[in-house]
């Protein structure tokens, strides 16, 4: 089995079509037919069903496909990890983080990495931590900021605490203000308007889950959102929405930041890595980075 089998394997897979998929990986199409076919040999298996010209994964196919995936990364973080020069003057770093964070810690932490390290590649995944830890899992990225705790059914990752913050109501500055006092209590958002994220934010599961231990279902006027969204619906004067207060404070003028009463809601937010695999080491500086500026609390 080669690794140029597999590629060939996992374009086809992709692309459920033998010349598209040739023209993927630049060869011919013949020669991709050829090799997939010995692949099928050595395995004892045929791995795609090519019927009336339609091409579907067999059962050894589907078996096959996460395992390839995963072999051909790790096997581009070593040959990636091998190329990288002293003084980390070439690299690449395949770094996952919430949109939140991308909003707030990650504009300046990126910035004074790329000063010191101009010569390393960031490829940016944005997405919720359950999205984050799926890719994790298989190799396609290298470091991700998640919220803790992990999705029960998680793959073995390590994590280490890069920050605890606040959550806080933001609300249309032309509107009222919600809350009594200069404080939110969380029933107090019983029958408010909310603008809710997408399923899979971490936001959104915890704002909903507190709203359920106060005895009630939160009311969404919007959902579905990204964070931009979200601010936007929420200065258009749609509903509040529980964000952290790091994104809050760059949000602008036009919206109105409520702390939440006590004991309000905190989350932590985690650097997480494959257990079984070393990050490459622009990575891994970028890592050290990131908790020498973000470790300790981050208030409201």
């Amino acid at each position: 089995m080669q690794f140029q089998q597999l590629a060939y394997f996992v374009a086809v897979a992709e692309a459920r079509h033998f010349t598209r998929a040739a023209e993927e990986v630049h060869v011919s199409q013949p020669s991709l037919s050829q090799q997939i076919k010995a692949l099928e040999r050595e395995l004892g298996a045929e791995l795609f069903s090519r019927a009336r010209g339609n091409i579907a994964l067999t059962d050894a196919g589907e078996a096959l496909l996460p395992l390839a995936r995963r072999i051909l990364a790790d096997a581009d973080t070593a040959r990636h990890e091998v190329q990288e020069l002293v003084q980390l003057r070439r690299g690449r770093i395949r770094l996952g983080a919430t949109p939140s964070l991308c909003t707030g810690l990650l504009p300046d932490a990126l910035r004074a990495f790329h000063d010191l390290h101009p010569g390393i590649q960031l490829l940016l995944e944005e997405g919720g931590s359950h999205d984050l830890v799926r890719q994790l899992a298989r190799g396609a990225l290298d470091l991700a900021l998640v919220a803790l705790p992990l999705p029960a059914a998680s793959p073995a990752l390590t994590t280490v605490e890069l920050l605890n913050e606040d959550l806080v109501v933001v609300s249309s500055a032309a509107g009222p203000e919600p809350g009594r006092k200069g404080r939110v209590r969380i029933s107090d958002l019983q029958g408010e308007p909310l603008v809710m994220f997408r399923h899979g934010y971490d936001l959104r599961e915890l704002t909903v889950a507190a709203c359920r231990a106060e005895g009630f279902e939160p009311s969404f006027t919007v959902e579905g959102g990204e964070m931009d969204a979200v601010l936007g619906f929420v200065r258009a004067g749609l509903g509040v929405a529980v964000v952290p207060s790091m994104v809050a404070n760059r949000a602008g003028h036009d919206l109105r930041t409520t702390p939440l009463a006590a004991p309000g809601l905190r989350r932590t937010i985690a650097l997480a890595h494959r257990s079984d695999v070393a990050p490459p080491r622009a990575a891994r500086e970028l890592q050290r980075m990131l908790l020498g500026r973000g470790q300790g609390p981050a208030a409201g």
